[in-house]
């Protein structure tokens, strides 16, 4: 093998081991800084949940609007704390994928709509009468790997994993 070949395969190599420490890192700071700024936003604001609670997709919708809003900030904070840190994180993905799909059938999506080049009209970050689904979208692509992967070697998922193999060997 010629040395340049090896050298990018060196380099790739080592930006996989990078990536294997900081890649959903970087996932999980940017979420927990979204999910954080809507929960804290909340708790100082006021409940609007009441004015769209019809909107809301079953069975959210058959939640008291009060409830529904602590539920929302809680998850949202608590979320983005443990995102932080790396513990629970595949619960809290998913938690804040489901609350997200919710968000946007209820705030974000389109009140109607005849065509799908119609309905992609909403795929954007303003709301022109469309509806502005394109963030909840992103949202729960950044969240998919964190399911589907896990938190990264960062993480206190990461420690207390590596913690329980090594107790049991």
């Amino acid at each position: 093998m010629n040395n340049t070949l090896l050298l990018a395969r060196r380099g790739i190599h080592a930006v996989d081991h990078v990536g294997l420490w900081i890649g959903l890192l970087s996932l999980r700071l940017i979420l927990a800084w979204e999910y954080g700024e809507a929960g804290f936003e909340k708790l100082h604001g006021s409940n609007w949940f009441a004015d769209i609670q019809d909107q809301f997709p079953w069975p959210f919708k058959l939640i008291p609007a009060d409830l529904n809003w602590a539920l929302a900030t809680g998850f949202e904070i608590v979320g983005a704390i443990a995102l932080v840190i790396g513990l629970g994180t595949r619960f809290f993905s998913a938690s804040l994928i489901v609350l997200t799909v919710v968000a946007m059938l209820s705030v974000h999506w389109p009140e109607s709509w005849s065509s799908l080049s119609e309905l992609l009209k909403g795929y954007a970050l303003t709301n022109e009468g469309f509806g502005n689904f394109k963030l909840p979208v992103i949202y729960i692509a950044m969240l998919l790997p964190l399911v589907l992967m896990g938190p990264g070697r960062l993480s206190m998922d990461a420690l207390i994993h590596h913690r329980v193999v090594k107790s049991s060997h």
